[in-house]
């Protein structure tokens, strides 16, 4: 082979492996038509904030601090992990993680996971099955191997008590925060989806997927808000001698609220406590709804219910047969529930004001218990 003709064929086999599966170079980010890098407004999130310059958009997500860039050789801020965009691989810690990257049309991405129970989507299971997605092993007990194995150029975590990231911060491999989990507004937990896109190269996907969950969102709640009356709702069971009540500052208690109900528990706590069952009879026992979010094996029924806890049936809800329910062994709560927050409020407002959605309207997660 001619030198000339050996210097085009390997240029040409350079090139190849520098395209990604979409078609455009690797380190490429999405782009307007005149070269822009597709903007990101954070609206409702608190997690993450966004700032673009020349070379790179700057992404600060709690206390760390990423700078993404098109190409290796930028010059980027002290204090700031470089992340060459958009990566083709990562590992989801979460369902909830796992959403953003189902509702962007992304599973080619994912290359593992901690688990699949309670996992529904065919698509994952099935590349599960393949052996294109491997499963690393839960919290805590992570299995580096499979995490190498995997190669992801970032892994998305999620900090908590338990953690476990040792063993894989010793791979070397950037740890990107996913705080979603901790966003008190529907609607900022869903925005989570602009991060991913971000890093992904699908920045104007997760816009447009957004801005059609916010006007739903928002178009729904404002019809609500001019109700002339709101029924009183409560929520959890007694589990372990205990009730876990969310606090009244919390996502559940602030979609109750959008939904056009009153949360029984009014305060600024944003997580919760638990409870004796007295406590929360004296918060509940005549409060006209009460929700309900588990994983029964079977149908449950109010008969189940009060087989679980005999006072159970004290409750007005309980006796007037208003408990809203969903079943996690039947239905992908958080699988995908994080990024349709406007499917969930219309759930919940078909309960509490059935006049203000369509008579044939078919809930997707919660309904009256039959």
């Amino acid at each position: 082979m001619k030198k000339s003709a050996f210097l085009l064929f390997m240029a040409t086999i350079l090139l190849c492996s520098c395209i990604g599966r979409s078609g455009k170079a690797q380190g490429d980010s999405e782009t307007t038509g005149d070269g822009d890098i597709v903007p990101i407004e954070v609206k409702y999130a608190t997690g993450f904030t966004v700032s673009d310059s020349t070379d790179c958009r700057l992404v600060n997500i709690g206390k760390d601090r990423f700078a993404l860039v098109r190409n290796l050789d930028t010059q980027v801020p002290e204090g700031y992990t470089k992340v060459l965009v958009p990566i083709s691989s990562t590992i989801c810690m979460t369902a909830l993680q796992l959403s953003n990257f189902t509702i962007l049309n992304a599973h080619d991405v994912v290359k593992g996971i901690t688990g699949t129970k309670n996992l529904f989507n065919r698509d994952i299971l099935q590349r599960v099955n393949d052996g294109k997605i491997v499963k690393i092993g839960m919290e805590g007990e992570f299995d580096p191997e499979l995490v190498l194995a995997a190669k992801p150029d970032v892994i998305f975590i999620s900090p908590s008590k338990r953690g476990g990231y040792d063993a894989i911060k010793q791979t070397g491999i950037t740890l990107v925060p996913h705080l979603g989990y901790r966003e008190l507004d529907p609607l900022g937990q869903a925005e989570w989806i602009k991060l991913v896109g971000m890093f992904i190269g699908k920045e104007k996907e997760a816009n447009e997927l957004f801005n059609g969950i916010e006007q739903r969102y928002n178009n729904l709640k404002e019809k609500v808000a001019g109700c002339e009356s709101f029924p009183t709702v409560f929520s959890g069971e007694m589990h372990y001698g205990n009730w876990h009540a969310v606090g009244g500052k919390n996502y559940l208690a602030q979609i109750f609220r959008d939904a056009g109900a009153v949360y029984v528990i009014d305060d600024d706590e944003t997580a919760g406590e638990d409870l004796e069952f007295e406590k929360m009879y004296d918060l509940a026992a005549n409060a006209d709804y009460w929700r309900i979010l588990n994983s029964f094996q079977g149908d449950f029924s109010y008969d189940a219910l009060k087989a679980s806890e005999p006072r159970n049936a004290l409750f007005k809800a309980f006796k007037d047969k208003k408990v809203i329910y969903c079943n996690m062994k039947k239905q992908p709560y958080y699988e995908i529930m994080p990024v349709e927050p406007d499917i969930l409020l219309k759930d919940l407002v078909a309960i509490f004001h059935p006049e203000m959605v369509e008579a044939n309207y078919q809930p997707k997660y919660y309904r009256l218990l039959k």
